[in-house]
């Protein structure tokens, strides 16, 4: 199984994994299951932490690589087909970043990982935690 997880998951995976379900923990554990960080996400976490919204114990530029190596998380690149996608989705959501979430796990046949229950109006298979 492929799984996207969203930039809020992906900080508790590394900080705080017990926010996850048992069952949650299971899944991203098991072998078979590849975890996928959007480019997006990392983004996201960069303007956070420059706007002093997101406290880190290290800056993004090392931080940000330093967990997807330990984490054996795969950055997912964007690609422009992702962005036009994004751009034509329904405007259930308006947060740029979740929307871009939302075309790749639907053009990359991902499920998204997110604890935010409002993605679930789009056509995704969405897994909270």
């Amino acid at each position: 199984m492929k799984i996207l997880i969203d930039m809020q998951c992906w900080l508790w995976l590394q900080a705080s994994p017990g926010r996850f379900s048992v069952a949650t923990l299971r899944l991203l554990a098991d072998p078979d299951t590849e975890i996928l960080l959007s480019v997006a996400s990392s983004w996201e976490i960069a303007i956070k932490y420059a706007l002093g919204k997101l406290a880190l114990p290290e800056p993004p530029v090392t931080y940000v690589p330093s967990r997807l190596a330990s984490s054996g998380t795969r950055g997912l690149p964007i690609q422009h087909a992702h962005a036009v996608h994004a751009g034509a989705l329904p405007p259930h959501h308006r947060d740029p970043f979740d929307r871009l979430l939302i075309a790749q796990a639907q053009l990359e046949q991902l499920t998204l990982l997110s604890a935010d229950r409002q993605l679930a109006a789009y056509d995704v298979d969405l897994r909270v935690p």
